[in-house]
């Protein structure tokens, strides 16, 4: 009997399978599927203060082996989330809970922070810092070492929760980002967000999408997250949660030898809504296959 248990800073999961943030929604989309309580957690949309309808349309476009969207953070706000989304979603779902949160400001990401740890249901925290900066001159935080670790630090100071990091690998360094994160007081880090790419209609001559640039995900992008989590896990000590194009249980073993922890699956719902469920069925068979008997086993086990 194969273990599909993991560990993140103490929370445990029954596995190590957790659809990413944007992908799920609050997750009652996909509870007309299948029965979500399955998933080792799953990361809610991304939360900030205010409501946010989003960027205009065309938002999302497909291409090969991926799309690209531009949706911009559309949410209802953290004090929805809480009041609504998060007890309609008590009664389906009852694993830790992993709450994305946002911002344009350290302290909105430290505001919702501090609102979403009282939350019982939620077990982890995750910060994305691909947000522009609006006090910042407009650069993402993740995009230098120091504001992202001024950020991780003002989170971690109002929070008592596991806070992870999500990294974006539109970075040079994505190991120093990593490592000013940890000095920080990050207890994990997420890794990695969409890459920044674009399309033109040949018939319009125009970009696809109204924002004209936006992040592209799926299974192109495969290689470079796992590139990512290997060199962040050579760099720091902290659980790591990989993702960036998964798509199968190969996938998610292969993100585990690099260094992941747990392991997130994005775009892949969006062309499967069985996509979590059939990787979450097919991994004990993978691991038979593999000789693998405990998934905890084989983080960072390739290096």
């Amino acid at each position: 009997m194969v273990d599909l248990r993991v560990s993140l800073s103490g929370v445990e999961l029954q596995n190590p399978v957790i659809p990413a943030s944007g992908c799920f929604g609050f997750g009652q989309e996909f509870r007309a599927f299948y029965d979500i309580d399955m998933l080792g957690s799953f990361s809610f949309k991304g939360t900030t203060s205010a409501p946010r309808f989003g960027n205009e349309l065309p938002r999302v476009a497909e291409c090969e082996a991926g799309m690209l969207n531009s949706v911009g953070l559309q949410n209802p706000g953290i004090d929805a989330v809480l009041a609504e989304e998060l007890p309609r979603l008590k009664e389906h779902f009852h694993q830790p809970l992993i709450a994305n949160i946002s911002g344009f400001s350290i302290e909105e990401y430290a505001a919702c922070c501090e609102k979403i740890d009282r939350c019982d249901q939620v077990g982890i925290i995750e910060l994305n810092i691909s947000c522009p900066n609006v006090h910042g001159g407009g650069l993402a935080f993740g995009a230098d070492p120091d504001c992202a670790a001024r950020v991780t630090a003002a989170c971690k100071r109002v929070s008592g929760k596991p806070l992870y990091v999500k990294l974006s690998p539109n970075v040079t360094d994505i190991a120093a980002i990593a490592k000013a994160c940890e000095s920080a007081g990050a207890d994990g880090l997420s890794l990695i967000n969409t890459l920044l790419g674009m399309r033109i209609d040949l018939k319009t001559r125009r970009p696809l999408l109204a924002n004209k640039m936006g992040g592209f995900s799926g299974p192109a992008v495969f290689p470079v997250a796992l590139r990512m989590v290997w060199q962040v896990y050579e760099a720091v000590r902290i659980p790591i949660i990989g993702m960036g194009g998964v798509s199968s249980a190969g996938d998610v073993i292969e993100m585990m030898l690099a260094g992941a922890a747990a392991v997130q699956v994005g775009a892949a719902n969006l062309v499967n809504p069985y996509a979590c469920k059939e990787i979450i069925e097919r991994l004990p068979m993978e691991m038979e296959r593999l000789g693998i008997a405990s998934l905890r086993e084989i983080v960072g086990q390739a290096h």
